[in-house]
């Protein structure tokens, strides 16, 4: 157990290293985990979400508070679209694969608006068991690991510029954690752009989860009441409007300090969920949810990428 652990720093002092990288971390954890596992499985779950909050609050310390707003307002329209139309699809193909019917709201959920923190609010409101919330998660989670590595290819393969690539990442990746890492492997601008638009798109979590419990409600299949709304995103823009609004006077080395401090936390993040990965997750998604994940993904990426291109 002991050497396990050593394995475990070392790694993690590597990949803060410069030869480190998000997505290299993301690979790292992913052979810690199907190799000889983590030994730190307290790690996962919360502990990994609220470092990736933290982190995407200190990037608000980075950022322009008029850049987000044109960033914001750059992906709106991307954001409503996709967003509807992944939710009406999923329920389409949930259908037509015989995928359960919370199991199928989850992922359709997770895949329109932000992942993991999607389902995380979505859940409860319609009285999702574990189990159904583990394949959903599982199901996103499988496909963010491959979104990490896959976007930047097809990004500079189409020649998406910084500002497109940033709105594509956005709006056709699910989890945070890997829209920034995606992003972060693709330039710095493009960073600025996808954090900022994906959390914009996040703020529709408290909408989609008020719909579903009327929803359920109606179907008399849920008696919660309980929606989580995500409090870092207006954490994010609190930093984000400090360091608008701070006098030039004040050094800029501190705010460059704090943004180097985000992006090692998020590094460090996409080390931790690749390394809490398990063979027992990906069994537990099985065949139906993961196509009908992968469906959903595959339409928002083509749908996003051909926006992007005519319009962005």
């Amino acid at each position: 157990m002991t050497w396990r652990k050593v394995v475990f720093v070392l790694l993690v002092i590597f990949i803060l290293t410069p030869l480190g990288s998000p997505p290299l971390a993301l690979a790292l954890g992913l052979v810690l985990a199907f190799t000889i596992g983590s030994p730190f499985p307290e790690l996962n779950g919360k502990p990994t979400k609220y470092l990736l909050q933290a982190s995407v609050v200190l990037l608000g310390f980075g950022m322009n508070l008029k850049e987000v707003y044109r960033a914001g307002r750059q992906g709106i329209l991307f954001t409503i679209a996709t967003i509807m139309g992944t939710l009406v699809l999923g329920y389409i193909v949930g259908r037509a694969l015989g995928v359960r019917d919370k199991t199928s709201t989850l992922i359709s959920s997770g895949t329109a608006i932000c992942g993991g923190s999607a389902i995380a609010a979505v859940a409860p409101a319609i009285d999702a068991d574990p189990d159904e919330m583990s394949v959903s998660l599982a199901t996103v989670f499988v496909l963010n690991s491959v979104a990490l590595f896959l976007f930047p290819l097809i990004g500079h393969g189409v020649g998406l510029s910084q500002d497109q690539f940033g709105i594509f990442a956005a709006v056709a990746i699910h989890d945070t954690s890997s829209v920034v890492g995606a992003a972060a492997a693709y330039g710095t601008e493009a960073l600025s752009v996808a954090t900022t638009v994906k959390l914009a798109r996040a703020l529709w979590i408290a909408p989609v989860a008020l719909f579903f419990l009327f929803v359920y409600r109606k179907k008399g299949a849920v008696t919660a009441t309980k929606i989580t709304f995500p409090w870092f995103i207006l954490l994010f823009v609190l930093a984000t409007a400090i360091r608008s609004y701070t006098p030039t006077s004040f050094p800029p080395s501190v705010f460059e300090s704090i943004v180097n401090l985000a992006r090692a936390g998020m590094t460090v993040t996409l080390f931790l969920i690749g390394a809490g990965l398990s063979r027992e997750a990906i069994r537990r998604v099985g065949a139906r949810p993961l196509i009908q994940g992968l469906a959903l993904w595959v339409a928002i990426t083509i749908t996003a990428l051909i926006a992007v291109v005519e319009f962005a």
